[in-house]
């Protein structure tokens, strides 16, 4: 370890966690994964559709594999199950020590149920329970999207003993009902006579798609011609909501669980659902590449890092505990959106980016498995 890599400063200062939004079977088999760890102070990973398309598709690390699973009759789902069960279970492994030594606080390892079932909630309750099931590690999570019909999933998932991510969450009211998903969960398995002292999860809040989208709609306003008062109120909103956003969120996150009913969980072993920054790499050229991580440190949160993103923080993150900071600019820059010369509704937007993200991860889903499918056709007819 290097005492000059920020991350480590990080988590042992501010007590957040760094975990990278990253996975395939080179990084594990070829040991890099393991040596993160200890170089760059990574405590967990996290998987999507998306990750596992860029892992699979067009890599020959994965042909034995696919060709033994054409050999068992499987078919392409069930081979694509295989493949990434694998890799979940050989890099919950790696983490393993990281889940012991923390007591559970960390050392997980995310994979999330299909993306076509974002909308169906007894589905996602099946794919879950079977997910984690089949892939039989204690510090797996199973990622549910944070949907109207994904919550009640979490909700029954928690009560079933299972570590949830919930994933996909861009307003703060879908954090909140996720917050309430997570305790009712916990409730519901108190009730039942069973132990909740090793149920873990956390709550995936989106940053930088919210900013991409926002700055767009600033940029047409601006474009239209406004004067020169709205003007500069336009350009000062720009790469603001997002962070903005996501102190609301926290200030929120410390009412939940600063609450009785709260407490009362605590006393039968209940570990706190951390607020977990997701969607980290910054998009936009003209802002630092570590804002998402700078103006967000803060205690009992995850940050999860693409690969990039963690060498850049690695190389010059600047870490204070800036969660709470100027918190009435924060309120601010939210309230700024609803006047009248600004008028963006922050609650569609977030509809909007909630769908896109279910598109964004079902278009990578379907392109694995038509990819998948031609690769099995091709080693089958060998």
């Amino acid at each position: 370890m290097t005492a000059a890599n920020p991350i480590f400063q990080i988590e042992k200062e501010f007590h957040q966690s760094i975990w990278m939004d990253n996975l395939s079977r080179d990084l594990i088999e070829s040991g890099e994964l393991k040596a993160l760890i200890g170089s760059r102070g990574i405590f967990g990973i996290t998987s999507n559709p998306a990750i596992f398309e860029k892992a699979i598709a067009g890599n020959k690390i994965y042909d034995a594999d696919i060709e033994a699973g054409i050999k068992a009759g499987k078919s392409t789902l069930e081979i694509y199950e295989a493949l990434v069960f694998d890799d979940i279970r050989k890099a919950c492994d790696i983490f393993k020590p990281v889940y012991d030594e923390s007591k559970g606080l960390d050392g997980y390892v995310s994979i999330e149920v299909p993306p076509t079932i974002a909308k169906d909630t007894d589905s996602t309750i099946k794919e879950a329970i079977r997910y984690y099931n089949a892939i039989a590690r204690e510090n797996v999570m199973i990622k549910i999207p944070g949907t109207p019909e994904g919550l009640p999933a979490v909700e029954a998932a928690i009560a079933e003993g299972i570590n949830v991510n919930v994933t996909l969450l861009f307003s703060v009211q879908s954090y909140i009902d996720t917050a309430w998903a997570y305790i009712k969960g916990l409730e519901k398995r108190v009730s039942e006579g069973k132990d909740i002292s090793k149920i873990a999860s956390v709550a995936s809040f989106f940053l930088s798609r919210i900013d991409v989208k926002i700055d767009k709609m600033l940029d047409a306003k601006l474009k239209e011609g406004v004067s020169e008062d709205t003007a500069g109120k336009l350009i000062a909103l720009k790469g603001k909501i997002a962070i903005a956003n996501a102190k609301v969120a926290y200030q929120k996150y410390k009412e939940i669980y600063g609450s009785d009913r709260w407490q009362a969980l605590v006393e039968k072993g209940a570990t706190i659902q951390r607020l977990l920054w997701a969607s980290t790499s910054t998009k936009n050229p003209d802002y630092s590449d570590v804002m998402y991580v700078d103006e967000l440190v803060g205690e009992n949160t995850v940050n999860t890092l693409p690969p990039n993103t963690i060498e850049a923080c690695a190389d010059h993150c600047d870490p204070a505990s800036r969660i709470e900071s100027d918190l009435e600019t924060t309120y601010k820059y939210v309230e700024t959106l609803k006047d009248e010369d600004v008028a963006i509704d922050l609650d569609k937007v977030m509809d909007e980016l909630l769908e896109e993200g279910i598109d964004k991860f079902i278009k990578p889903f379907d392109s694995l498995m038509a990819s998948l499918e031609t690769k099995v056709k091709q080693l089958a007819a060998v």
